[in-house]
């Protein structure tokens, strides 16, 4: 391959660490694709004859076969998958297909075949996001007006539905899903053409091979081409920033099937049991959710230090760029496939949550609200009468609206019977029905517009 400037072979040693064929055979659809493209112009602008070029594509097309039917042989020697399709294009074709590489670089070749890998990994993850969205929906249409606790810091604050609980989700994976659009966006260019790092002098069409390969255009810049990958770290970004979502709709999965709270029973199909504890069902899926965020971030990392300090244009150390994307591509479609089956099938112990909103005092602010709208009584001071009642509350473990008249006007004497509405869980949320509120009424309208946006039907079903 390096002709005659090398009177030896490499060693064992840089044979082994050269190569990239074990990961980069995953892009020999986009490699394939590329070089038809590029041959194809070639041909048009009389650079390679046109029965040569036409010869060089129906090869190409016999390679592709094998490696659909039999997977990409790893031959170290060759390095990486363009040259191990070349070298199967010759065995197949003859001397002839030595006019493929015409005009164009390995550095330009890879950075064509990866950046269509990563847009079509873009791509998909839109598309599973959209899958879980319509998951997220539909139970949150299920579940409008079942009442559950509102926390923060993990302690009960006040109640809100289950609906507009994982309305939140949908909105987090909303703003996902404008990630990978726009990160696509970014991708449009084609690298095609741009050689090792300054053009060529052949009279290429590189329109013509953009346009073949579904990109908007050509990069404007050659050096920029070969060196870019700012792609793949857009990939990563958007994928690292997604899987900290997964993770966080994971950890909460893992805590509600917890006897203690109870909130929810996992799908069988993603548990699994213990080899010990006969009772045990455990919550894995979601615990290797979680865990896979880590592993994803760590992606973003390495690909950021990677290049962080890299001069123009191509240097060796961006052939590390593709195992890093490869991981968390192949991770975060495992995680977003097991969140959406996981939301789709899981039980919602809805009379759990709301006996769990009852008993944490969730009303408390509803109280505290109502002194200040019905006693004309300042807020910091209705505050604190709401917490003597609150401690009283919880002296006799009762929830506050089981508490008498008496006892609540022997805290303050401007407290009457018009109060127990208002301590009510239902009374909490509906009122709650500002804009993005927790209302019923106003989580079913977030609903039906988030139905409409991702085309669903009255049944659930998406649109053409």
């Amino acid at each position: 391959m390096w002709g005659g400037r090398f009177a030896e072979g490499p060693s064992a040693i840089m044979r082994e660490i050269n190569a990239s064929i074990p990961f980069d055979k995953a892009m020999w659809r986009q490699d394939i694709a590329a070089s038809k493209a590029h041959v194809a112009m070639l041909g048009a602008q009389g650079i390679v004859a046109q029965a040569d070029a036409e010869a060089i594509a129906a090869g190409l097309d016999r390679v592709a076969a094998e490696y659909e039917a039999d997977g990409v042989p790893e031959n170290w020697d060759l390095e990486d998958i363009h040259m191990v399709t070349e070298d199967r294009l010759t065995q197949l074709i003859g001397p002839v297909a030595g006019r493929l590489h015409t005009a164009r670089s390995r550095n330009d070749q890879v950075a064509t075949d990866f950046k269509l890998w990563v847009r079509e990994a873009l791509a998909q993850a839109d598309a599973a996001l959209g899958a879980l969205q319509v998951a997220l929906v539909t139970r949150a249409g299920e579940h409008a007006g079942s009442i559950m606790p509102g926390f923060t810091h993990l302690q009960t604050a006040q109640p809100v539905t289950l609906g507009h609980h994982l309305m939140a989700y949908h909105e987090m994976f909303a703003r996902d899903r404008s990630r990978f659009v726009d990160a696509h966006a970014r991708a449009a260019q084609c690298p095609l053409g741009s050689a090792a790092l300054a053009g060529t002098g052949f009279p290429l069409d590189r329109e013509a091979t953009a346009r073949a390969l579904g990109f908007a255009g050509p990069t404007r810049n050659s050096l920029d081409a070969v060196s870019d990958r700012d792609f793949a770290l857009d990939f990563l970004q958007a994928a690292a920033q997604c899987a900290l979502h997964l993770s966080r709709l994971a950890e909460e999965m893992i805590i509600w099937a917890s006897q203690p709270f109870g909130f929810v029973r996992m799908p069988d199909a993603l548990s699994t049991g213990s080899s010990i504890m006969p009772q045990k069902k455990n919550p894995d899926a979601a615990e290797l959710v979680r865990g896979h965020a880590g592993r994803i971030v760590g992606c973003l990392t390495a690909l950021m230090v990677t290049m962080k300090g890299l001069p123009l244009a191509y240097s060796k150390d961006m052939q590390d760029d593709k195992p890093p994307v490869f991981e968390a591509a192949g991770l975060l479609a495992l995680s977003i496939a097991a969140m959406t089956g996981m939301v789709a099938e899981a039980t919602f112990r809805t009379d759990r949550m709301r006996q769990a909103a009852e008993l944490g005092y969730a009303t408390a602010t509803d109280l505290a609200d109502w002194l200040v709208r019905q006693a004309d009584i300042p807020f910091r001071e209705a505050h604190h009468i709401t917490g003597a009642v609150v401690k009283l509350a919880e002296s006799k473990g009762v929830a506050l609206d089981q508490l008498s008249l008496q006892e609540l006007q022997a805290i303050d004497a401007r407290i009457d019977e018009r109060v127990y509405p208002a301590l009510s869980v239902e009374a909490s949320v509906a009122a709650r029905c500002s804009h993005g509120g927790t209302s019923p009424a106003e989580v079913a309208k977030r609903v039906a517009e988030a139905r409409a946006a991702l085309g669903l039907g009255e049944t659930g079903e998406q649109g053409a």
